[in-house]
């Protein structure tokens, strides 16, 4: 509703409580109130009475207002002042306190999941919430990665640095970086230290740190891992394209690669490399690297 629409309401809004309370101003005093009262009020203190009262209801929308919003900032600020905002992170070795915030689903980013690249996607996407946190010691090592001498190190710091300021901007979770390192020589140790104080998960792509997260009892998101997990099933005798790219471990052998990244090995592909053939899946081998698929050329 427009300001110009509620202004004929506020009107008679304001003319309604005035005649309300100009009247009752008038009854009390024709009723001599008090009751004991000596002598009956003169006519002009009748309407001086009638007078007073109808300005008090004339005004009484203001002095609601006022009060009611007097009365939900103190509540605002009662509620607030009780909220437990900060718990102190205290390392054996440091002498002073760094405060940090009650985190829902703490997950604690190690360099490599930052350079990697896909992290920012799959925050994205809605299927990661919490709150993302990062140490100094990680940011200090990615702004060593893009300060690098080698034109590939310092284009995927830079990538990093990028990366977190879409995540700083993300709508999906929230995005903290502390201001002083847990307990830790190594930056590994430290993201364990931190993971076990706020019971969080490290989101990396170091298979090293992942398994001592784990032996440590820290729940780990591997980047990854998840992608394996993500990438299509592909079932034996399943026919695919595919583009020889270039030679297997042995001569009579070609590889390609799926849309996803899988591997796939071609048997009797070695003098197939830069054409697309159809081939027929025989098998599929999971290792440590991901999945490989096995091969064999259709027709042949």
């Amino acid at each position: 509703m427009h300001s110009d629409t509620k202004m004929p309401y506020q009107l008679l809004l304001r003319l309604v409580l005035a005649l309300g309370f100009g009247a009752l101003g008038n009854f009390l005093a024709r009723a001599n109130v008090p009751p004991n009262a000596p002598f009956p009020l003169p006519v002009w203190a009748n309407l001086l009475a009638t007078l007073i009262f109808g300005a008090f209801g004339a005004v009484l929308p203001e002095i609601v207002g006022f009060l009611a919003k007097i009365g939900l900032a103190r509540l605002a600020e009662a509620i607030t002042s009780n909220l437990p905002t900060q718990v102190p992170f205290r390392g054996r070795r440091s002498k002073t306190k760094t405060k940090i915030n009650h985190f829902q689903n703490p997950l604690i980013l190690d360099t490599s999941a930052i350079i990697d690249g896909r992290l920012s996607q799959i925050v994205q996407t809605g299927f990661v919430n919490g709150t993302l946190l990062i140490i100094p010691s990680v940011l200090a090592e990615l702004q060593h990665v893009a300060d690098s001498s080698d034109d590939l190190k310092r284009a995927r710091g830079r990538q990093g640095l990028e990366i977190l300021t879409e995540l700083k901007k993300s709508k999906y979770i929230s995005f903290r970086s502390l201001d002083q390192d847990p307990e830790g020589k190594e930056v590994d140790e430290k993201l364990v230290t931190l993971a076990k104080k706020t019971k969080g998960k490290i989101v990396t792509c170091d298979f090293n740190l992942a398994k001592v997260a784990q032996v440590k009892g820290v729940k780990v998101l591997n980047v990854n891992e998840l992608a394996q997990a993500l990438r299509a099933s592909v079932l034996p005798s399943e026919e695919l394209n595919i583009k020889v790219i270039h030679q297997g471990k042995s001569t009579d052998q070609g590889v390609g690669y799926l849309s996803d990244g899988t591997m796939v090995v071609v048997e009797n592909g070695g003098g197939l490399i830069g054409k697309e053939v159809g081939v027929i899946v025989s098998r599929s081998l999971q290792t440590v690297a991901g999945r490989m698929i096995f091969a064999k050329v259709k027709n042949s």
